[in-house]
């Protein structure tokens, strides 16, 4: 039975189709999309490992890694006041309080707060738009969800770095088209590209994200996986789609 929580005016609960699991969400602030998802089944996650996400927002990674995996300890780390709120009721109403703990706090100081070579596994699906491209979103938190007002690339894979162990991993979705300033920036911080997967809408069109690995001082060598459709040509979800969201 899930917990009782306040569920406040204008917030829903959306079903995460992993053991029963809800996130409360607020349609007028940024809410999670299929990024998200494809992320958490991206992201390898060993038995007993602790797991961090750069910029959780309302806390829908760390619920479904610790659906998905065995991982020991999830936590996540937001910014944003009220989306860490909501993450915190999510949490409770799912009743992963022993599993997932939410702060409250900038990843700019992420390693600071928790420590050098802290975390086996850390995750990000953080904005996307660079200060220079892009039209800024009016409502603030959708903006700071989508632009680099507040951090930006470079933020993310310092600290993801830094926050690593040794061989410790590092994944992260993004845009293709900041590809080139993620590898740089990667190897930058001794966080070697391990693997790389675009994803496309439909298999006949361009990718619209990336999936990428690092390895925290890994040997240089990357795989290039198979690209991920997310669409059939009638626009249904493609089969390897429906087993991320629900097997």
């Amino acid at each position: 039975m899930k917990n009782e929580v306040e569920i406040k005016q204008e917030e829903r609960i959306d079903d995460l189709h992993r053991n029963g699991y809800f996130l409360i969400q607020n349609p007028k602030m940024f809410c999670f999309g299929i990024d998200a998802v494809l992320l958490s089944g991206f992201a390898q996650v060993k038995k007993g490992e602790k797991v961090i996400d750069l910029g959780t927002g309302t806390g829908v990674i760390p619920i479904l890694l610790e659906a998905k995996t065995q991982g020991k300890h999830f936590t996540g780390i937001e910014i944003q006041k009220q989306s860490v709120e909501m993450a915190k009721r999510s949490v409770k109403l799912n009743g992963l309080e022993s599993k997932i703990t939410i702060d409250e706090g900038d990843i700019k100081q992420a390693a600071e707060r928790y420590g050098a070579s802290t975390f086996d596994v850390v995750t990000s699906n953080p904005p996307y738009m660079n200060s220079g491209g892009g039209l800024k979103n009016d409502f603030e938190a959708k903006a700071i969800a989508r632009h680099e007002i507040l951090c930006n690339l470079e933020d993310v894979i310092y600290n993801a770095a830094k926050l690593l162990k040794t061989g410790g991993r590092f994944y992260m979705v993004h845009k293709p088209h900041r590809l080139a300033d993620i590898i740089v920036t990667m190897r930058q911080y001794h966080l070697e590209p391990k693997r790389l997967r675009f994803v496309h809408s439909y298999a006949d069109k361009e990718p619209s994200l990336l999936l990428i690995e690092g390895s925290r001082n890994g040997k240089p060598m990357i795989k290039v996986e198979s690209p991920l459709v997310i669409y059939q040509n009638n626009g249904d979800y493609t089969q390897e789609i429906k087993k991320i969201y629900y097997d």
